[in-house]
């Protein structure tokens, strides 16, 4: 494996970004940084496969799970926000301390119908 101009060449995948985004997320929470990190890419291209995911994972039966960014001076929440990335302040104090939104995906028991065992006649 050969430094050149281009830099390091980086492993070949197995799986597809979103792939091991989805395995990583039933883990537990993590911030776009923690996803950055772990998968290999950049922050934004997680914001992006995130918002994908998010709509991807209802099908499945899942709960795609965000626990919302926060000021960390006044503590005002992010709570109606829709857009993966980070907020680059708060609109109540103008702070930019802000802790970054977490995110996981949760699976949903479905609960059998009182009348599914019995049998029909």
């Amino acid at each position: 494996m050969a430094n050149d101009r281009r830099g390091p060449r980086l492993p070949e995948r197995q799986t597809t970004v979103r792939s091991e985004l989805k395995a990583i997320l039933h883990e537990g929470p993590f911030t776009t940084r923690d996803l950055s990190v772990r998968v290999g890419v950049g922050e934004k291209d997680v914001a992006m496969h995130l918002e994908h995911i998010a709509r991807s994972v209802q099908a499945s039966g899942e709960r795609f799970e965000v626990e919302p960014p926060r000021c960390l001076a006044c503590g005002f929440v992010f709570k109606d926000r829709t857009r993966m990335t980070k907020p680059s302040r708060c609109p109540r104090c103008k702070g930019e301390r802000l802790a970054p939104a977490r995110y996981r995906i949760a699976t949903t028991r479905k609960t059998p119908r009182p009348d599914a065992d019995a049998t029909r006649v």
